[in-house]
C-alpha cells in the first residue's frame, strides 16, 4: 500500500505541509480529504486495471493534487481481482486510515465483497467500473455510486442490436461471475431471437478449445460474448485462427473490444461490432480535451473506456468535495453532492436515476482502419438514448 496517489499526486507529508501553512485561515475540517483508491494491477483484470490507473492519474495531475481545491491524501493498492484480499485492504482503509471516499475495483465480485464494510462506515463509494445489479434495485444505498454503469446496460444495448440484425440463432459466453450473469441477462432482456446456448465459462480463463468445439457443433448465426481484458484478447484470437469469423458474426460489448484489447489483437478485430456508453470519438468539449490529454501524457497512446470511467471519477469527487466546501465529514451533505452529478462528464449528458446509477446513452460502434491505417473503433449511431437501467423502480431512494 502506498500513499502516493498514483503517479501524479503528492505525499502526505507535501500536503500537511500545505495544511499546516493555511491552519490559521482554514475552517475546523479542513484536513485532508483521504481518498482510498482500490487498484487491479495483477490478476485476471491487470489490464483494465492498468488503464484505470492510468485514467485516474491523469485527472489527479491536472487537479493539482487536490479534490474542491482542499489537499487530499490518495491511498492506492493492488486489489489483485480477489475479494478476500480486497475486504482485507478496504478494512484497512476505513478502520484504519479513516478514508473520506473510495472508488475500485474491476470486478463486480469484489465490489459486491466489500461495499458492506464502506456502507456500514458511510464511506461515499463510486464505482469507476462495477456495477452489480444487487445494488441497483431493492439492496440500494445512499453511499454507492455507480459512476459508469449498470452492468445489464452495455448488454442490453448489444441485444437491441442483434435483434434488430434480427440474428435467429445465437450463442452467449460470459465468465461465471456477478458481472457474467448480468451480461446475459441483460441481453437477453432485448433479444427476442434464439439463444441456442449459454456458456459460462471461468473467470480469468484464456483457453477456450471447448468452448470453439460446441460453437462449431451449435452452428449459429451470431456470438455475443462478455470476456473482458486477458479472456477476451484470447478469445478473439483463437476463434478467429479457428475459422469461426467466415461463419458466426461477433457482437460483444465494449468491455471485450475497447483500444486496450484492440493494441492487443489487431486485425482479428476488425468487422467486430460493440456497444458503449462512450467513445474516444464523442463530439463534446470534455471528451474532446480528455482523449487530447491522455494521448499527450501517454504517448500518443487512445485511452479505453475504463480510462474515461477513472477520469470521470475523480471530477465528480472533485465537484462534491467544492459543493461542500471540503466538509467531507459531512457524509451525508457529500452523498447529495455526489448524487448531483454537477461535473462535466467525457460522455456528455450524464445524470443518476433514484438509485445512483447513471441515465446515459449507449452507442453501437465497429472496429476497422481509420486513415492512418490504425484498427479502431468507429461510433456508428445510438442505440439507446438517456438510457436507465432495469432496476430502479424497485430501489426505496428518492
Amino acid at each position: 500500500m502506498t500513499r502516493i496517489a498514483l503517479k501524479t499526486s503528492h505525499l502526505r507529508q507535501a500536503s500537511l505541509s500545505l495544511l499546516a501553512s493555511a491552519c490559521m485561515l482554514a475552517p475546523a475540517w479542513a484536513a485532508p480529504v483521504k481518498v482510498g483508491i482500490a487498484l487491479d494491477i495483477s490478476g485476471p483484470f491487470a489490464g483494465p486495471g492498468a488503464e484505470a490507473r492510468d485514467g485516474f492519474a491523469l485527472a489527479i495531475k491536472q487537479l493539482g493534487g487536490k479534490l474542491g481545491g482542499q489537499p487530499v491524501e490518495f491511498i492506492q493498492t493492488d486489489m489483485a481481482g480477489s475479494p478476500d484480499q480486497a475486504k482485507q485492504l478496504v478494512d484497512r482503509f476505513v478502520q484504519r486510515e479513516k478514508i473520506d471516499l473510495f472508488t475500485g475495483p474491476i470486478a463486480s465480485n469484489v465490489a459486491l465483497a466489500v461495499a458492506p464494510t464502506l456502507f456500514s462506515a458511510r464511506v461515499p463509494y463510486l464505482s469507476n467500473n462495477a456495477g452489480p445489479s444487487q445494488f441497483a434495485g431493492a439492496q440500494c444505498n445512499a453511499f454507492f455510486f455507480g459512476t459508469a454503469y449498470q452492468n445489464d446496460q452495455f448488454h442490453e444495448a448489444a441485444g437491441k442490436f442483434a435483434d434488430d440484425q434480427k440474428f435467429g440463432r445465437m450463442v452467449l459466453i460470459a465468465p461465471n461471475y456477478p458481472a457474467g450473469k448480468d451480461a446475459l441477462t441483460g441481453f437477453k432482456r432485448k433479444f427476442k431471437g434464439v439463444v441456442a446456448e449459454e456458456m459460462y465459462t471461468k473467470l480469468g480463463q484464456i483457453d477456450y478449445a471447448t468452448e470453439l468445439a460446441q460453437l462449431r457443433a451449435a452452428k449459429p448465426q451470431a456470438l455475443y460474448f462478455f470476456l473482458p481484458g486477458a479472456m477476451g484478447i484470447n478469445f478473439i484470437k483463437q476463434f478467429v485462427g479457428a475459422g469461426l469469423s467466415k461463419d458466426i458474426t461477433l457482437v460483444t460489448s465494449g468491455f471485450s473490444a475497447d483500444e486496450d484489447v484492440i493494441t492487443a489483437v489487431g486485425d482479428p478485430m476488425l468487422g467486430l461490432f460493440n456497444t458503449s456508453h462512450w467513445a474516444y470519438d464523442l463530439d463534446n468539449a470534455a471528451n474532446k480535451a480528455f482523449v487530447a490529454a491522455f494521448r499527450k501524457e501517454y504517448g500518443g497512446r487512445l485511452p479505453s473506456l475504463y480510462a474515461a470511467q477513472a477520469f470521470d471519477v475523480i471530477a465528480a469527487m472533485d465537484a462534491a468535495v467544492k459543493a461542500v466546501g471540503g466538509n467531507v465529514a459531512d457524509r451525508e451533505a457529500l452523498s447529495k453532492a455526489l448524487a448531483k452529478a454537477q461535473f462535466a462528464s467525457v460522455r456528455g449528458n450524464f445524470r443518476y436515476a433514484n438509485n445512483h446509477y447513471p441515465v446515459e446513452n449507449f452507442y453501437l460502434r465497429t472496429i476497422g482502419k481509420n486513415a492512418e491505417g490504425r484498427v479502431t473503433n468507429k461510433t456508428i449511431k445510438t442505440l439507446l438514448e438517456n438510457y436507465g437501467d432495469s432496476y430502479a423502480a424497485q430501489c426505496p431512494l428518492k
